[in-house]
């Protein structure tokens, strides 16, 4: 993905819907949330804290809000783009300029601005997670494995454990437990040559 750095190039590279994402921006402007660009994608702010959002995909565009479940919602456009999963963030998605009532869109905004300047926003779930040890894992925990899988942060003790109990074949289990037996003597994590150092 191309590294965006000013909403005017967003717009641009998403001619698809280059007209409907400047309305949307015109009609954000008009309020006092600053403009930024943050994950390559335009976003609005207010005291350096997110509040809107604005996205183009391949068959929709909209407005993301960032402590969106406090909207009233009352005209019923907001959708919740992974239950079960997105606390707070809600999405208003459009597939074509017809649908943005300008009016309706402002209120949205200036009540999600409103929101943020009351400081209603969904904080992170900090508490610890428990880590569930597969019978599998323990059994292969001893002496020096024991000691360097003691020594990775919890995070990776779930990674691990996660891989683990995932597994639905015991032939699955015992393949991946001789993978990552090296990997816990090296203290790395299981994910960790995917992430960005």
């Amino acid at each position: 993905m191309k590294k965006t750095y000013s909403v005017e190039e967003y717009i641009e590279e998403n001619t698809h819907f280059s007209e409907a994402l400047s309305i949307l921006r015109n009609i954000i402007n008009t309020t006092e949330l600053e403009e930024t660009v943050k994950w390559n994608a335009p976003v609005y702010t207010l005291n350096n804290k997110n509040v809107i959002g604005l996205g183009a995909f391949k068959k929709h565009f909209g407005i993301w809000f960032f402590n969106g479940v406090f909207l009233e919602d009352k005209q019923n456009l907001l959708v919740n783009a992974q239950e079960e999963k997105t606390k707070a963030l809600r999405q208003m998605r459009f597939e074509s300029v017809k649908e943005i009532d300008k009016n309706i869109v402002l209120a949205y905004v200036k009540e999600a601005i409103e929101n943020q300047k009351l400081g209603k926003e969904v904080k992170p779930d900090r508490s610890k997670k428990e880590t569930i040890i597969p019978q599998e894992l323990k059994a292969i925990l001893a002496s020096e494995l024991k000691t360097s899988f003691e020594s990775l942060s919890a995070y990776k003790q779930r990674e691990y454990c996660e891989y683990i109990s995932s597994a639905k074949r015991e032939a699955t289990k015992q393949t991946r437990l001789e993978k990552i037996k090296p990997m816990i003597l090296q203290g790395v994590g299981l994910n960790d040559k995917y992430k960005n150092c």
